[in-house]
């Protein structure tokens, strides 16, 4: 039984970590609260949710939310707030904003927003004593005729994005008259750099790792957000991850994309201050529960094989499979990778993905954009401003 006192509340409730962390943090002892936007996300529907409670889109309503939040904080007795997805930065603002009755398990926004740019992450990896791939600015379509001639080996993207949403890699120079950078839309040109894509999601406290997860994403949703991840374990990005987390002094739950060059080298490429599916490599209640609440040690990944979203390998990882010729090692990957939402006496979010799918759905009919534009358009956060 839940112990009694105050509440966690675990924020983007839309998405498998915030499940998964409930459930964790449920298992522990812990009285969970869930909070989101949409109507029915799948997180809600698991016995790990005392309660669930709809808020404002922030991206839209941002005085709203943090009102809703606040009262919600009051009403639950809730002492600390758990963000898992892009509404950290919503949060992060309404933190400053006022007195908050809780603690929020995040930096301030001037540190998220500095590692979520694309362009300030690779010179804080690089003052921090980091190698670093070359990374220009780009903040008018004049910056972008020093890199026109050689933009076959470059990667352009916006420094506020997510999902890998627009973009261009490698492109010829004739594709680069589609951008058009402003410095409220700045995008990157950072060297495309050759090797294996390795992920990290960390939990830290005060510059100190309590938690690691490296894994790789062999599917993706189209080039955005994996869908099937195997663990790895790679000393160099062991090592890139502690510098940075000690060099920001950091808090909260951190991710990164990073890439292990053929020799070996590991570089950073961007970070997400948030959670992902490495989260998933953890499933013993009491031992990641004493790593992020309390004061016990780093922990190590419990779960050895892969993880997946049957559903999202349905829908995104066959039509690429049966493309590509590769369907007996879609197969493969079916058999051996574990359905991440799974629990054992929590089988009830497994069937909530299809009203979950089917209002994310809704929305991006409605707006025109994809499906994966949608989960996150009202979150979204670009930058100040």
């Amino acid at each position: 039984m839940p112990k009694a006192g105050r509440s966690i509340l675990i924020t983007g409730a839309r998405a498998p970590v915030a499940l998964h962390l409930a459930r964790l943090v449920h298992g522990a002892g812990r009285r969970v609260i869930l909070a989101d936007t949409p109507a029915r996300p799948i997180a809600a529907a698991s016995k790990a949710c005392a309660r669930y409670h709809r808020l404002p889109p922030p991206r839209f309503e941002p005085r709203a939310y943090a009102d809703a939040v606040e009262a919600l904080i009051r009403a639950e007795g809730v002492e600390l707030v758990i963000p898992t997805c892009e509404e950290v930065f919503h949060l992060a603002l309404a933190w400053r904003g006022r007195t908050m009755p809780a603690k929020v398990f995040a930096p301030e926004i001037g540190l998220l927003a500095q590692v979520h740019n694309k362009h300030s992450f690779i010179r804080l990896a690089d003052r921090l004593g980091l190698e670093v791939p070359e990374t220009t600015l780009l903040n008018s379509r004049d910056d972008l005729e020093p890199v026109r001639g050689h933009s076959r080996d470059l990667v352009f993207k916006p420094v506020w994005s997510r999902f890998a949403s627009h973009v261009l890699l490698r492109p010829t120079p004739d594709f680069l008259d589609a951008i058009a950078p402003s410095p409220a839309m700045p995008w990157v040109a950072q060297r495309f750099v050759e090797g294996e894509e390795i992920s990290a999601y960390v939990v830290a406290r005060e510059g100190r790792l309590k938690a690691l997860a490296l894994y790789r994403s062999p599917y993706r949703a189209g080039r955005g957000a994996g869908i099937f991840f195997e663990r790895v374990e790679d000393d160099a990005a062991r090592a890139l991850v502690e510098r940075i987390v000690a060099g920001t002094a950091w808090t909260g739950q951190i991710s990164f994309d990073l890439m292990r060059e053929p020799s070996g080298r590991v570089l950073p490429l961007e970070c997400n201050p948030r959670a992902v599916s490495g989260l998933h490599f953890f499933r013993d209640p009491a031992r990641f529960a004493d790593a992020l609440l309390g004061d016990g040690q780093e922990i190590r990944p419990d779960v050895t094989p892969p993880q997946t979203v049957r559903l999202a390998m349905w829908i995104y990882g066959l039509p690429a499979a049966l493309r590509s010729g590769e369907f007996a090692r879609f197969r493969q990957a079916m058999r051996e990778g574990e359905e991440l939402l799974d629990w054992p006496g929590d089988s009830a979010p497994v069937r909530a993905q299809w009203p979950a799918l089917a209002e994310v759905a809704r929305v991006a009919l409605r707006e025109r954009i994809s499906l994966q534009a949608a989960s996150t358009r009202d979150i979204e956060w670009n930058g100040p401003g």
